[in-house]
């Protein structure tokens, strides 16, 4: 079991006064303190996050010289290539920029690399093609800020190269003519540091649409990609807050009623009404892993053809071979998971929790990040998967809240040939001959770093009775806090003394709960789901007094909004909460608050 926090906002608490002025209950009120959401403009502008607060493109650093080349290239019949990547936020970036350039009258040629034989990022093999195609200037989306050997022999050939990236940039930069990249920039010269690939492609574009209204005499309203954003900042788990909380809303508004009838068609056979509300839960785990499983699977093609296609039936039949390379995606996964799991038990028996490298020869390389996450959320981790890749090995790891993980890497490079990411993901490669050298490097540098591996913390937002849960004023105002990822996550409570009525394993995952809760004050019973809980809720605590940790999930029944728990974690009636003093750690270590990113970071190929 956990510990469990209490998140505390600052002194003193607001009025409830200023609830009422407000329009919201109390209940929300403390909710949005213990977020330190107080003063009246904050609350406003957190509930009520409007088109209207995003920063105008001109205003970005970078943004005026790129979109003026661009756009002065495109005049003078420069042939453009958009070089995208195989990712949600790669394949959205580079549909939105497909978009807005051929609805201006421009014919633009796209690329986005193969994964299986080409790898993460641009390569020289595809830049000598493209040279040879005419291509005069390519426009990066979602990559190519670490492309150095590739972006070089690309100006070696005479194109230009603008880079638009939220990677973090290296030393020394590629030899690009001009870059977009926030995080090029101090946090404070910029309006939104942690924008997705396709949030830095949309301000770019608007820009470059205002420029060529003045030549082409229309414009491409910009709301009508909103929806590309949402999926690909929300697939690639951005924090949302500030400009990337204004571009999801609107963005998940247009999907609940879309106009793309690839993203009809998708949310048909992800067991989605077309016109029902769409969730940021529900684009993490319908929508955006049938458009990953492209490039996973086969190629990233079929998603972008999707996203793009102006016909129901057409979208239709790519969403259910998307659907398909998802089945055959989570087939593998739960095969590889089984292995890895094993391998995972025996490191901790024989080393002691400490960092995982787990190793399998045909693992699948498109698989092996998704397999990592599942890895740390069981054995509370750091953790590496390995697989063979042509004659390296390949590895993708995830990190711990807390964790860096691509500082603890750059301790010991003397075993890699490659690595790069960030603090929560990193790719790397290796010669096969030194798999176990790194293995014990990796142990010993996350033995060093690991302050109490395997200690498991939860941040509450409050305590509740099952009926408040349950009732429609709360319903409605958890509505007015989304959308929920990092820097916004979902509320957790603790629940007061209840009861598990009915357990049982769901038919396809049996590490997977569903449950009848009851509230042993009042009676009122809902219902809950406990994904991976198996284990940890035996069939032994049906009927005994405890308390759950939950969120709530509003769920969509033909029209009818009905609350169900998501059950986190339970402890005994009496079990101990203990609460964040002013000196202790911030609510923003909670381990769902870090930015990650739902691809693997990986790395130029060497």
């Amino acid at each position: 079991m956990a510990i469990w926090y209490m998140r505390q906002g600052p002194e003193p608490k607001p009025s409830p006064a200023l609830a009422e002025k407000l329009n919201i209950s109390t209940f929300l009120q403390e909710l949005l303190w213990r977020r330190n959401i107080v003063e009246e403009n904050d609350v406003n502008a957190y509930l009520d996050a409007r088109l209207s607060g995003l920063i105008n493109p001109n205003q970005w650093p970078q943004i005026p010289e790129a979109a003026d080349f661009i756009v002065k290239a495109l005049l003078e019949g420069k042939k453009l290539v958009v070089w995208g990547d195989y990712d949600v936020d790669g394949t959205t970036s580079t549909a939105l920029v497909l978009d807005i350039l051929q609805y201006h009258g421009f014919s633009v040629l796209w690329h986005i690399p193969d994964r299986h034989k080409e790898g993460y990022g641009i390569n020289v093999n595809a830049i000598e093609k493209l040279a040879e195609m005419g291509c005069q200037l390519l426009l990066s989306v979602d990559s190519g800020i670490a492309d150095v050997k590739a972006i070089a022999r690309a100006r070696e050939l005479g194109m230009d190269v603008v880079v638009s990236d939220h990677h973090l940039p290296p030393d020394p930069l590629p030899p690009a003519t001009l870059f977009f990249n926030p995080r090029m920039c101090a946090p404070e010269e910029v309006p939104c540091p942690h924008l997705a690939g396709v949030g830095v492609a949309f301000f770019l574009m608007a820009a470059v649409n205002m420029r060529l209204r003045k030549h082409t005499g229309k414009s491409f309203k910009m709301d009508r990609v909103l929806d590309l954003v949402a999926l690909g900042t929300l697939a690639d788990v951005m924090r949302l807050t500030g400009q990337n909380r204004i571009l999801v809303r609107a963005g998940l508004a247009r999907l609940e009623r879309p106009k793309r009838p690839g993203i009809a068609a998708l949310k048909a056979v992800s067991g989605m009404h077309i016109n029902a509300p769409v969730s940021a839960s529900q684009v993490s785990f319908k929508l955006a892993p049938r458009i990953n499983a492209a490039g996973r699977m086969r190629h990233a093609r079929v998603a972008l053809q999707l996203l793009r296609c102006t016909d129901y039936k057409k979208g239709l039949e790519l969403a259910e071979q998307l659907n398909d390379f998802n089945s055959t995606r989570r087939d593998t996964e739960l095969i590889i998971l089984d292995e890895a799991r094993a391998q995972a038990q025996q490191h901790i028996k024989n080393s002691g929790k400490c960092g995982l490298v787990l190793y399998g020869k045909q693992w699948h390389p498109g698989i092996i990040g998704i397999v990592a996450t599942r890895i740390i959320e069981e054995f509370h981790v750091p953790c590496i998967i390995i697989c063979d890749d042509k004659d390296t090995l390949k590895g993708s790891g995830r990190s711990i809240p807390g964790f860096d993980l691509y500082a603890c890497l750059s301790e010991i490079p003397e075993h890699l040939m490659a690595f790069g990411g960030h603090r929560q993901a990193a790719g790397v490669r290796i010669m096969p001959g030194f798999l176990e050298a790194f293995r014990k490097d990796f142990q010993e540098a996350t033995r060093k770093r690991l302050q109490a591996p395997g200690e498991e913390v939860i941040w509450l937002d409050g305590e509740t009775a099952l009926k408040n849960v349950g009732s429609s004023t709360t319903s409605r105002e958890l509505g007015l806090m989304e959308p929920f990822g990092p820097g916004n996550t979902e509320p957790v409570f603790v629940s007061k003394p209840v009861e598990i009525t009915s357990r049982q394993t769901f038919r396809s995952r049996q590490d997977s709960l569903e449950m009848n809760i009851r509230d042993l004050e009042d009676g009122t019973i809902l219902h809950a789901k406990g994904w991976g809980m198996a284990d940890r809720i035996g069939a032994d605590l049906v009927g005994k007094p405890i308390r759950v940790v939950f969120t709530v999930r509003r769920e969509n029944h033909y029209g009818f909004i009905t609350p169900e728990l998501s059950v986190k974690d339970w402890g005994p009636v009496d079990k101990e909460i203990l609460y964040q003093s002013p000196q202790g750690p911030a609510p923003c270590e909670d381990p769902a608050d870090e930015e990650g990113s739902g691809e693997d970071e990986e790395f130029p190929q060497p």
